[in-house]
């Protein structure tokens, strides 16, 4: 009889679904959020933080090191131990568009990160104060014409996609506005609001309460088509700068070589959070749409994204910093 009850345990063992890792989590969890608080890293980090600690059974406390478009934030949580204690949201911004601008990355977006999955695909939008004399995009490049280098436009910081996606629109436009980078996304919308700054580039979850708020106004967005929330206001393939309409992917992420148990427990409870109906009611509010991925789709994901941006870069002529 203890034979045959020492046998099923192994069998019982053998069979668990993937193993996962004994006693994890222990004690909260960190997600690092390399942009400053407002921005819409910080949105969906704050929003997939909430419910992952929820099926964790421990909270995962969000922390923001904002700096360098992304680096200074990411280069932190590539040098944390690998023990799935501190976890990182790896997005579009910060892990593919950032390691093809400078000529010396700070870090490899694979080799030194553990792709875990996606969260949601989010677009774009082009954005002005409610006082600023442009209606249009149009406008906007008109005026960027008529005076090279005297508009500005605001970005998270040098490196990050809000930053490359103005130098996209100068190149794609025939223009030249001049960058102006700050910590994240929420400082240059504050600037943008008080009149400091002429435009930014940014994702619809930092800018939507403030579009719908009547703080901003939105010329442009990056969506497929016409987004609900925003019926009046044309797609950027509508208005001639079809290279601007791409959405961008937000995931997760962790130093590199996590435990393969601690990387599929993370896993299913990304993919049960990702179920979670209040989840995706409060994702799909910022325009996004919720895109669970394995970690092998993810981290294909990832390399195909940095492939592309290596060739945009290479085809508008951006100077490397």
């Amino acid at each position: 009889m203890k034979k045959m009850t020492k046998t099923w345990l192994v069998l019982c063992a053998a069979t668990a679904p993937a193993a996962w890792a004994a006693g994890y989590p222990e004690r909260p969890v960190r997600l690092v959020v390399p942009y400053a608080v407002g921005g819409a890293t910080d949105v969906i980090g704050r929003v997939v933080a909430r419910y992952l600690g929820e099926e964790l059974g421990q909270p995962v406390v969000v922390e923001n090191k904002p700096g360098a478009g992304g680096s200074t934030g990411s280069l932190y949580a590539a040098k944390q131990p690998a023990d799935g204690y501190t976890l990182v949201m790896m997005v579009e911004s910060s892990h593919a568009v950032n390691p093809n601008v400078y000529a010396k990355p700070a870090y490899d977006p694979l080799k030194d990160f553990t792709p875990i999955s996606n969260i949601a695909n989010v677009p774009g939008v082009m954005v002005v104060g409610v006082d600023s004399p442009y209606k249009t995009a149009q406008d906007v490049a008109e005026a960027a014409r008529k005076a090279p280098g005297k508009l500005n436009y605001g970005s998270s910081g040098n490196g990050g996609y809000s930053h490359l996606s103005g130098a996209l629109f100068g190149n794609t436009t025939g223009t030249q506005i001049t960058h102006v980078p700050y910590k994240g996304l929420g400082p240059a919308l504050n600037d943008l609001m008080a009149g400091q700054i002429d435009v930014v580039f940014d994702n619809m979850p930092s800018s939507g309460g403030l579009i719908a708020g009547g703080k901003l106004r939105a010329l442009a967005v990056s969506s497929p088509k016409r987004l609900a929330s925003l019926p009046d206001v044309p797609t950027y393939a509508e208005v001639g700068l079809k290279p601007m309409n791409q959405m961008s992917w937000y995931g997760i992420g962790a130093p590199a070589h996590l435990d393969a148990a601690v990387l599929n427990q993370l896993s299913a409870a990304l993919k049960k959070t990702l179920q979670n109906p209040e989840l995706v009611k409060t994702i799909e509010q910022q325009s996004a749409i919720v895109d669970y991925q394995t970690p092998q789709q993810f981290r294909q994901t990832v390399e195909r994204s940095n492939q592309a941006w290596a060739r945009l870069v290479k085809d508008i002529a951006f100077e490397k910093m």
